[in-house]
């Protein structure tokens, strides 16, 4: 049989098992929560590249704008990192007690939150500000010329921002997925050194606590 591939002989049909990811009503809550973050950091966010692009000058206009969209490239390729990484290396670092593997396993853990917060609120919003900051400098800077030499100017702006952003994403993706684990593992580092106050064991006891209590509930 050519096609054995696309017809199996025996013609059963093939069962694929669900990936592990949160639960129902994680996933509700976080989506409340991320909508919501979202609408805030949006608002700052234009409202900063807005203020600090109507004083600026053409050079300090333009280094917003590419600014904006390096941070969008940079989430971008945390949250493919964050999808691509493999738990297991790091599981044998934590046991190790080394810097950063336990911040590590939780960001693969919930790679689908890091993702979401990566991929679309900060990258989509950079990419939304960084085309209202190119409509911006052209409005500013366009008044000048003639029609003609004004709509060629906006569009070079609006292609180049574009351009910049989807080739810096493209490049973004390749690195992140040859390079996943190191990439969250830096990230894990930052992270750690940035909150690494916060005790994950007394979460983790609590945790524990938890499940008891409840079985003993569900025994009684």
């Amino acid at each position: 049989m050519e096609d054995n591939l696309k017809h199996p002989a025996d013609e059963k049909k093939v069962k694929f098992r669900a990936n592990a990811v949160s639960s129902k009503k994680e996933t509700r809550v976080w989506t409340l929560s991320i909508t919501v973050i979202t609408f805030f950091i949006s608002i700052f966010m234009s409202f900063f590249s807005n203020e600090t692009l109507g004083n600026a000058t053409t050079v300090v206009s333009f280094l917003i704008v590419f600014v904006i969209i390096i941070i969008s490239i940079l989430f971008d390729l945390i949250g493919t990192a964050a999808t691509a990484a493999d738990e297991a290396p790091f599981h044998s670092m934590a046991s190790r007690k080394l810097y950063g593997a336990k911040q590590a396993v939780m960001l693969i853990r919930n790679a689908d939150k890091v993702s979401n917060f990566c991929n679309d609120v900060v990258g989509d919003i950079c990419g939304v500000i960084s085309g209202t900051a190119a409509a911006f400098i052209v409005y500013k800077f366009s008044g000048g010329g003639t029609d003609a030499q004004n709509s060629i100017f906006g569009l070079s702006i609006t292609a180049m921002v574009a351009s910049l952003t989807v080739g810096g994403k493209a490049l973004g993706k390749s690195i992140a997925l040859q390079n996943s684990n190191y990439i969250i593992y830096k990230v894990a580092v930052v992270i750690k050194f940035l909150f690494g106050k916060i005790n994950f064991k007394k979460k983790k006891k609590w945790n524990n606590k938890k499940k008891r209590a409840n079985k003993g509930t569900i025994k009684e």
